[in-house]
């Protein structure tokens, strides 16, 4: 047994080596980018916790390159083999890993500088020009400094790594053989199955429902600090690992200037601003800023379709019927897509869902300039509230960065609140919201408030004493959710900011309800968008098409708040929209005024029909005038749109960073 504990010992040893030279990478990187954080009134404990976050995801890639050496030191052991073979052949492998692990740490410095985010996947498409990126590297200062670091910490490591084995082989050779005897048999497996059970801990990361990811780093509202925890090495497996998934492959629907050229036209941009993109534009809204706060409440699984309003007969949304009549009630709007990341990216910053794509969820996470970042420059106080756990589609790290001050999650809320693997019930957020928002509004500044539902998605939690008209659960927990809406407006009506905010309420999408008459079920996109505010907006129908693109625009509108549009959203009550497109996890949907149109990419299949004919049977429509029409449309929206992103064009202007 004193043989296994010396053989550990060495493990350990080379474990804890790598974390320290892992902080030495980091400290440098801090060093560097030091003027980030100029101005900034940052306290010693929040800097540092930088480096605290940046251990965890270290220890992450660390335990990466000890579970195979672990593995094969614990199996020996158990066979009594500790020879001078087995720990030369450990210690190339781990010099060889953290020696590549270093490259990735130094490579990193210059490239950070220079990006201001981390070395990821797209590095991959440099290998095609070698000798471009060679001459890159040795003809800026800042490379060649950068390899000189790598080649000096890595002669140190494998250095130090070398004297520790050979202390290790020394020791070992002290103590004579071992006899067999089942109790050290017994005791090496239990170490030995521990060990490896917490090496593969280590490697999630985490306990909870999602493993550890990027946005582990983020915990406060510096960019800068944000990204200094970030791994490089963690970063660059997980930017590969995301990139390689079929969802996030790049669609080719058409050439990219084409598209470029039709959304101008779409959008009637003709005085553009194209140091921030080619669809940039700055928009003036007439009037003094109101300064009202906003709330703006996504509900989750919300199809129009359940609603009394648009003609469900089950009385399922009693409260958002009698809403609708008192706001700002848009009949024909729809979703970007059929996830709650799709209402997010497209409802905050005016971008349309790529199909299957998360663009919240990436190891690199983009600047977008959108409703939050403009607000928060105009003095507002932003907040995001969601019921689940802040790594949940990467979102703890995806928000900070695009806008929130604060973000409010699982972590924050009681465990016995906590309902099933979606957090705390739809109620209990509405309820641990009401006081935050109203201290928010006591210290002076407007704030935007963002407000993730998600009870009406399964496993569905009805409460025991929840009293619903229905008998099964997948009715009685819209009930329920309209319920908790009605509550969390009658309590808020009794605070002073009430008669200051502006209310929206919208569906993230919807739901399949009845028999689906198409392949993609309008019922899965059409969604309510709901406006209110009894003290200064008239309550009115509109029946224009919109999406949620538009949601950012029209607020923006109400409030007479001047910007830069980098979207493709417009502000419906100035504007009317031709077409509004969606997507779901495979196809592509645009409506006009009287058709409907889909597009499978995968299997290059189309479909015509008229509304009246996707609602009620199948059929479709010759009309190869308007399916070319609609087919641009939507192409061209979607094409620029990725064009936009992979080009890093989403920000507020050219050299911005958000603090």
């Amino acid at each position: 047994m004193k043989r296994y504990l010396y053989a550990l010992r060495y493990l350990v040893s080379i474990h804890l080596l790598g974390l320290l030279f892992f902080a030495a990478f980091r400290w440098i990187l801090f060093l560097q980018g030091y003027d980030y954080l100029a101005g900034e009134n940052l306290s010693f404990l929040t800097r540092a916790e930088a480096f605290v976050r940046g251990l965890w995801l270290d220890n992450v890639v660390a335990c990466y390159i000890m579970i195979l050496p672990l593995t094969v030191v614990s199996i020996c052991a158990l066979m009594g083999y500790y020879g001078r073979g087995l720990f030369r052949a450990v210690n190339i492998f781990f010099s060889l890993f953290y020696v590549l692990a270093f490259a990735i740490s130094a490579s990193d410095i210059p490239y950070f500088a220079y990006f201001f985010k981390h070395i990821n996947a797209s590095i991959f498409n440099w290998f095609g020009y070698t000798g471009t990126t060679l001459g890159l590297m040795f003809g800026e200062f800042s490379y060649i400094v950068a390899f000189v670091l790598f080649l000096a910490l890595s002669v140190l490591f494998v250095y130090l790594a070398h004297l520790l084995r050979k202390r290790t082989s020394r020791d070992l050779q002290r103590i004579a053989a071992e006899k067999f005897h089942w109790r050290n048999e017994v005791l090496t497996l239990l170490a030995s199955i521990v060990l490896i059970g917490g090496c593969l801990f280590g490697i999630r990361g985490r306990v909870g429902y999602n493993p550890i990811k990027v946005s582990a780093a983020y915990y406060c509202n510096n960019t800068f600090l944000n990204q200094l925890g970030v791994s490089p090495s963690f970063n660059l497996l997980r930017s590969w690992l995301e990139a390689s998934k079929s969802e996030n492959r790049e669609i080719d629907l058409m050439d990219d200037r084409e598209a470029i050229a039709r959304v101008r036209q779409e959008l009637h941009i003709t005085d553009s601003l194209p140091d921030v993109s080619p669809i940039a534009r700055r928009v003036e809204n007439p009037g003094e800023p109101t300064r009202q706060n906003v709330v703006l409440v996504f509900m989750e699984s919300m199809s129009a379709e359940l609603m009394g309003h648009f003609g469900n007969p089950w009385h399922l949304t009693p409260f958002l019927d009698t809403l609708a009549t008192k706001s700002l009630c848009f009949n024909r709007f729809f979703s970007a897509g059929t996830h709650t990341n799709h209402a997010i990216h497209s409802t905050l910053y005016s971008y349309p869902a790529l199909m299957k794509r998360n663009s919240m969820k990436g190891a690199v996470i983009p600047f977008f300039a959108g409703l939050p970042t403009i607000l928060q420059d105009n003095g507002y106080t932003t907040l995001f509230f969601m019921t689940h756990e802040s790594q949940y589609d990467n979102m703890n790290g995806y928000l900070r960065t695009n806008g929130f001050d604060r973000i409010f999650a699982q972590e924050d809320y009681p465990r016995e609140k906590v309902v099933n693997s979606f957090g705390v019930q739809d109620d209990f957020l509405y309820q641990y919201a009401l006081p935050v928002l109203t201290q928010t509004a006591r210290e002076g500044k407007p704030f935007f408030a963002a407000l993730l539902s998600v009870s009406n998605h399964p496993p569905y939690v009805v409460p025991a004493d929840f009293k619903a008209r229905n008998k099964t659960d997948e009715l009685r927990i819209v009930e329920f959710a309209n319920h908790a809406l009605q509550e969390f407006i009658e309590q808020a009506r009794q605070e002073e900011w009430f008669d200051n905010t502006i209310f929206v309420f919208v569906g993230d999408h919807g739901k399949i309800v009845g028999t689906p008459r198409s392949d993609m079920p309008l019922s899965f996109n059409h969604v309510p968008l709901l406006i209110y505010a009894p003290s200064s907006i008239e309550p009115r129908q509109i029946d224009d098409l919109g999406g949620q693109t538009d949601i950012a625009p029209t607020l923006l509108g109400l409030l007479h708040i001047d910007y830069t549009n980098n979207g493709f959203g417009v502000d419906l009550l100035r504007e009317k929209r031709p077409a509004v497109v969606f997507t779901s996890d495979d196809a592509i949907g645009c409506v006009n005024d009287s058709l409907f149109y889909i597009y499978k990419p995968k299997d290059n299949q189309e479909w015509l029909l008229s509304h009246k004919r996707a609602i009620e049977q199948s059929g479709g429509v010759t009309d190869e005038s308007a399916r070319q029409s609609l087919r641009d449309y939507s192409f061209s929206i979607l094409q620029t749109a990725q064009y936009l992103m992979s080009n890093s064009l989403t920000g507020k202007y050219i050299g911005y960073q958000p603090r």
